[in-house]
């Protein structure tokens, strides 16, 4: 019996001691799973912040490591036929001074005299030339009472844009003023830049006469700017998109609307700067056509609109899930990666006119039936899960544009329309007085609206600025002028 108790007692002794070895083992596998599961993720949150800060549009333009010499590719036009169509500057129309190029009086090469020697032939170079001129003008403005009412009249010419006099009777011509504001909200330059420019042409303007004439000549485009937003809300399709801005150093956000013939923008700081309403109240609650938009929720606030959302945001999003991926999580990207390309697919079909009709439907409708069965899935994956969910709310917004020709299948032309506010960011931020940021969506309107109907930004600005905003010379699709 001792000897049994013996044996039992060495065997729960060695059951603990087993069982002790299993809990270091067991411990140590925890404390190891839980550092890897730090490191997964800290490496996590690395890649999503490279992948934000490739995304962010106010980065630097860097691509990454430079390339060895041997790896560059050369500088300049490629080789071959499949390159694109050669061309040249061809001689002007009419020119405006010729230029006699005789020979030189002595050989460049061996000395030898030619001051004797006749031409044996004659060639033509042509040079178009930039020649900068400040013209100085002054009016003499007739002044008179009216024999009836009594009161004082005085004329205009056509070319004033001011009926300023005394003090403020010295100001810049139309021409200067709307080449600055090109040059401010359409080519970025600051208004310092302006000045030294401007100095160097012959024209004196400090930064602040510069700041003064762009608002001005905003208040002058106000009328403008309203009848683009009446013009807006006609359109049948409206691509909206927005991104950060600052004004006076507070946050808040730069919008573009693209219409059918008009682009708008505006510029909004505190709270719901980002919200619905700034949609709303720039194309109607009510707006009934088609927004082709990103996945931002406050468009979907438009219940009367057709939507359709950008499958350029969804097929970005699954590569980068594709290539984060291990080895079945990429299942589901894959999916909605080839949904998406064969909706492509079928719309080019549709544009070259090889399907059509009946077929067309047909074809549409088994790929919402695709879609039905992603959104009804439900994978173990959490990003797979996101994406799932966000398939869900877009669901009838993805197809939109293969029942609408015309109908564009991203918000590329929004993205386009913000890039030069985009670039200007990159200058200086923002805004720094809530002045200044009305004046970049007005006049900033009127340009990028301008370029879109094939018009000179500067010619119409003149045209504001000489009739102090009664005419523009934009076509607002039946609008009254402002």
């Amino acid at each position: 019996m001792v000897n049994q108790n013996s044996r039992l007692l060495a065997e729960v002794e060695r059951l603990e001691g087993e069982l002790t070895k299993r809990d270091k083992e067991l411990a140590a596998k925890d404390a190891e799973i839980q550092k890897l599961s730090g490191e997964v993720a800290r490496l996590h949150h690395e890649l999503d912040e490279a992948r934000r800060a490739a995304k962010r549009q106010a980065a630097p333009f860097s691509k990454g490591e430079r390339k060895r010499p041997a790896e560059r590719k050369r500088p300049g036009r490629k080789p071959g036929e499949a390159y694109g169509k050669k061309a040249r500057r061809l001689p002007p129309d009419a020119v405006d001074e010729d230029v006699v190029v005789g020979l030189p009086e002595a050989c460049p090469h061996c000395g030898e005299d030619l001051t004797a020697l006749e031409p044996g032939k004659w060639f033509e170079q042509f040079q178009e030339e930039l020649v900068a001129n400040v013209l100085r003008r002054r009016y003499l403005i007739a002044a008179g009472r009216c024999p009836t009412c009594k009161a004082q009249v005085r004329g205009r010419h056509p070319s004033q844009t001011s009926d300023a006099l005394g003090a403020a009777a010295v100001m810049l011509g139309p021409n200067a003023i709307s080449h600055a504001a090109w040059l401010h909200y359409g080519c970025g330059l600051s208004a310092a830049k302006i000045s030294r420019l401007y100095g160097l042409l012959g024209l004196r303007v400090t930064p602040g006469g510069v700041t003064l004439l762009l608002e001005r000549l905003a208040e002058d485009a106000s009328g403008t700017y309203d009848a683009l937003k009446a013009a807006l809300r006609l359109s049948e399709v409206v691509t909206p998109d927005e991104t950060g801005w600052r004004v006076d150093a507070e946050r808040g956000w730069l919008w573009v609307f693209v219409g059918d013939k008009v682009t708008v923008y505006d510029i909004r700081v505190g709270e719901g700067a980002r919200g619905a309403e700034v949609a709303t109240d720039m194309i109607g609650e009510g707006f009934s056509g088609v927004i082709c938009r990103d996945g931002w929720s406050s468009y979907r606030a438009f219940k009367a609109a057709t939507h359709q959302t950008c499958l350029a945001h969804l097929l970005r999003r699954c590569r980068e899930m594709i290539d984060a991926s291990v080895a079945g999580q990429a299942r589901v990207p894959h999916a909605v990666q080839r949904l998406l390309k064969d909706a492509l697919a079928l719309r080019a079909a549709r544009d070259t006119g090889q399907l059509g009709g009946a077929k067309l439907e047909a074809e549409v409708k088994r790929l919402e039936e695709r879609a039905d069965k992603l959104v009804a899935s439900r994978p173990s994956h959490e990003p797979n899960r996101r994406l799932v969910a966000h398939l869900a709310k877009e669901r009838n917004a993805l197809f939109s544009f293969l029942r609408a020709p015309g109908v564009p299948a991203t918000n590329h032309e929004a993205e386009r329309a913000i890039r030069p506010q985009v670039c200007t960011r990159k200058n200086w931020g923002g805004n720094r007085t809530g002045a200044g940021a009305v004046a970049a969506k007005v006049i900033g309107s009127v340009i990028r609206t301008a370029a879109q109907q094939g018009l000179s930004p500067t010619d119409v600005l003149v045209e504001i600025a000489t009739t102090d905003g009664a005419r523009s010379g934009l076509d607002l699709a039946g609008q009254p002028g402002p």
